[in-house]
């Protein structure tokens, strides 16, 4: 069985990215299970999806220390996340802070790289994604998600290729956002 975990803030395409491993999963002939904890998912508010893989799937949440997988759009959620890992999984998170709505009322500032430097010493297979590589390339933001969801297929942590992610964005992604998200995809495969 496969667990992954997939977090970050509303607006990043979390859930997305959660269907489009599903259906990629499926797709092969897999059981999925999948589940949504979203709390003030409006545009900040965290969002956690739970993708897990195989026959052995009989709840839909991951448990605690068994996560093969955690993708992260932001590198707190990422953090957050971490007690679902287990010994040796990994983590693909966006190198891109994004400031909670407590800092941004606090005056504080919150850039990330503390969070990033935390993972880095915790995780033995942490994999940072340059986002502002995404954003050049595409053209946008938008496609993180695929970008991030690209780097795991080619992990080969997850048992689907990036081939077979690419087939599923047809499904999924409006065609006007389709080239997009397909060099999203590949970008995400090749910074591994």
């Amino acid at each position: 069985m496969i667990n992954c975990v997939l977090c970050g803030v509303g607006g990043q395409g979390t859930v997305l990215a959660s269907r489009i491993l599903a259906a990629a999963a499926m797709k092969k002939g897999e059981f999925v299970q999948t589940a949504e904890t979203i709390g003030m998912a409006q545009r900040g508010g965290c969002v956690v999806s739970h993708v897990r893989i195989g026959e052995d799937a009989v709840a839909s949440l991951v448990p605690l220390g068994s996560a093969d997988v955690i993708i992260a759009f932001e590198p707190s959620e990422a953090v957050r996340a971490l007690p679902y890992l287990k010994q040796d999984g990994i983590v693909v998170t966006s190198d891109r802070a994004i400031q909670p709505v407590t800092v941004s009322l606090s005056g504080e500032s919150y850039e990330g790289e503390e969070m990033l430097s935390y993972l880095k010493e915790k995780v033995a297979h942490c994999y940072v994604i340059d986002t502002e590589r995404i954003i050049e390339e595409c053209g946008s933001i938008k496609p993180l998600n695929v970008a991030l969801v690209g780097a795991v297929a080619k992990s080969g942590a997850i048992g689907i290729s990036v081939d077979e992610v690419e087939e599923i964005l047809k499904d999924k992604v409006k065609p006007a956002f389709l080239e997009m998200n397909k060099k999203a995809l590949m970008i995400g495969g090749e910074a591994l």
